[in-house]
This record gives structure tokens, C-alpha cells and sequence, in this order.
């Protein structure tokens, strides 16, 4: 995975181990495979928590896992310009390139280990489209888009944007050097990731090198989640076998553990797991498509003012999907 990654892991500052007198590791609550579906104007996607309860992964709503795909020329897509409410995007990406633009101003290239923190609050709309030339050359595409919820008193806030480059990301090693450990938002072990979040939570992308453990402390009021990238492995206490596209929740307790299996396959070096958690908000949730509310009157009220245009409107300079000449003007070079 070409996400940041340093030659050396041992020149890094290391994680403290958590196994401290008294402290609890966590359970494995469930594992969960995602299953496969399309996403905007039909690129793959993994849905990461299908099939979890909601309870579980509070303060979180929903995740894809983009890719991994290998595109031919003229196959990128992404998603033409859309609304969102009442919650944060989080587009994370590991492989490829998505241009952003939104009716707030935000907008750039994310490329690999590249980080998208969208506060869509009161109301926004944007777009995420693959850039011109990756749609005429194609190639690999990879990436995450996860969405924190707000609570009620922050669900009209004012919309921002986030964008964090792959050299703000915090790059730590395991206690043993064995696992390399990205923090992207949060505090893990005493160290803060770059992302300003208002919902309180944590998200870790770590490398765990074949044959080795990372035991990674976590704040005992945040739920825990893990997803597999790639690779496989061991999770929790009592070393439960995960798979790349599976989905771990984790009871409570102090840190948390996984290990990568002595053999990897083809397609990767190591067990590369997402590992995310924040407070929950313990609220009702209403989910419609793009807006996330409290009740079903505020989803009503989201879809009319959407229709109303009080979301936001489409900017002149308006980004637009790159859609390939499907009968290009061929120059023939006969020489002289």
C-alpha cells in the first residue's frame, strides 16, 4: 500500500506497551464480512458495517471500503455533486487520486495517504470525482469514506473542510517494531493525530509485519472497531482469525490487540487493519440517503430545503465528471 510509509519503522517514536497492572484487553464482540456493492456512478465498494448494530459503532454511521480496484482506461468513476446533512465525511485514501469541490469553497486533490474531513452540519453540496487523466489512464483506486455523526446540538453547524496531506499524519511504531502505526485524528498512547473532529474519536491505520503483535492502548470510553484492508490475522483476546473485508467489534477495555499471520498472501506485505472508535452519542438516529438527523420530521425538513436549494448551490466553476470521448479523433502519421 503506497498510503505513508517510512523506510525504517525503528527510527520512529514507539507506542508504550498498554499492558499495564490492572489494565483489561478488550473482547472480541462480533467479526462481520462486508459485502460487495456500488456506490455514486458505480465504482466498488465494501460496506464495512453492514449488518452491525447501530449500538455498536456509535458514534459512526456508515463506511465504505472504495476499491481495491485495478481500472482500465475510461472505467474511474465517482459521485456527481450530491447533499449531505447533519454529520462529517471522512475520505482516507490509500491508492489513486479524488478531486473534491463543495458549496462551501472546500475542494483539492486527495491522493494517497491524503485525509477528506468534510463537516457537512447545517448543509453542503460536493462532489468527489476521479481527475481527468486517471480516468483517461486508469489504475489502482483504493480508499475509505467513513461518516461520523454529530449530536443534535451540533447537527446545524457551519459547514468546513479539512484537508490533511499525507506528511501531516502521525507515524509512530509498536512497542516491538514490528507494526507501524499512522494516527490520522485522536489521541492514541499520548500522541494526537491532525484531525479536528467535533465528535470524540480515534482513527488508526496500522501495518503489522508478518509474525508480529501490536497492543495498542485505547481510551476506555470509546467504543473500538477494526477493519481488515488487507491481509489476515489474529484480533482481541482470544485471537480471533480475521480476513481481509471483515469487520471486528471489541467490548470494553484498555487496549486492544491484533496480529498478522506468518504467511501473507500475493497482494500485500502485511495486515494492514483500520482501527477506529469514538464517544458515543447515545441519540436517536433517522438515516436517508444523504442526511443524517435525529428524528423523521428533520429528515423531511432536510429533503425540502434541499429541493428548495438552501443546501448550497452548485459553483459556476462547478468540477464535473470526466466522461472519455466514446469515438476519439484517431491522427494517422503517415511520415515525409
Amino acid at each position: 500500500m503506497p498510503t505513508v510509509t517510512p523506510d525504517n519503522w525503528l527510527d520512529l517514536s514507539r507506542v508504550a506497551s498498554p499492558k499495564v497492572e490492572g489494565s483489561v484487553e478488550r473482547p472480541v464482540k462480533s467479526v462481520t464480512t462486508a459485502p460487495s456493492g456500488l456506490e455514486g456512478e458505480g465504482f466498488p465498494v465494501r460496506r464495512a458495517f453492514a449488518g452491525v448494530s447501530m449500538s455498536d459503532i456509535d458514534p459512526f454511521v456508515h463506511m465504505d471500503q472504495m476499491g481495491e480496484v485495478d481500472y482500465a482506461p475510461g472505467e474511474p468513476k465517482g459521485t456527481p455533486w450530491h447533499p449531505h446533512r447533519g454529520f462529517e465525511t471522512v475520505t482516507y485514501m490509500i491508492d489513486g487520486t479524488f478531486a473534491h469541490q463543495d458549496s462551501h469553497g472546500g475542494g483539492g486533490l486527495i491522493t494517497g495517504g491524503d485525509t477528506q474531513w468534510m463537516t457537512a452540519g447545517a448543509g453542503i453540496l460536493h462532489i468527489e470525482t476521479p481527475p481527468e487523466e486517471l480516468v483517461v489512464s486508469g489504475g489502482l483506486f483504493h480508499g475509505i469514506q467513513l461518516w461520523v455523526n454529530l449530536p443534535a446540538k451540533d447537527k446545524m453547524i457551519a459547514p468546513k473542510y479539512q484537508g490533511l496531506v499525507a506528511d501531516q499524519v502521525v507515524l509512530l511504531s509498536s512497542s516491538d517494531g514490528g507494526s507501524l502505526v499512522r494516527i490520522i485524528a485522536g489521541e492514541v498512547g499520548g500522541h494526537r493525530g491532525p484531525g479536528s473532529t467535533h465528535t470524540p474519536m480515534a482513527l488508526v491505520h496500522a501495518s503489522i509485519a508478518p509474525g508480529a503483535m501490536l497492543e495498542l492502548p485505547w481510551d476506555p470510553n470509546f467504543n473500538a472497531l477494526a477493519y481488515v484492508l488487507a491481509g489476515s490475522g489474529r484480533v482481541g483476546s482470544e485471537a480471533r482469525p480475521v480476513d481481509v473485508g471483515q469487520l471486528v467489534t471489541f467490548g470494553p477495555g484498555d487496549w486492544l490487540s491484533a496480529s498478522a499471520g506468518d504467511n501473507q498472501d500475493s497482494r500485500t506485505v502485511h495486515f494492514e487493519l483500520l482501527i477506529l472508535g469514538g464517544q458515543p452519542i447515545r441519540e436517536p438516529v433517522e438515516h436517508y440517503g444523504p442526511f443524517v438527523m435525529n428524528t423523521r420530521s428533520e429528515i423531511m425538513q432536510a429533503l425540502e430545503d434541499f429541493e428548495a436549494g438552501r443546501l448550497g448551490q452548485i459553483p459556476a466553476n462547478a468540477l464535473m465528471p470526466h466522461v472519455p470521448d466514446p469515438n476519439p479523433i484517431r491522427v494517422e502519421h503517415t511520415g515525409i
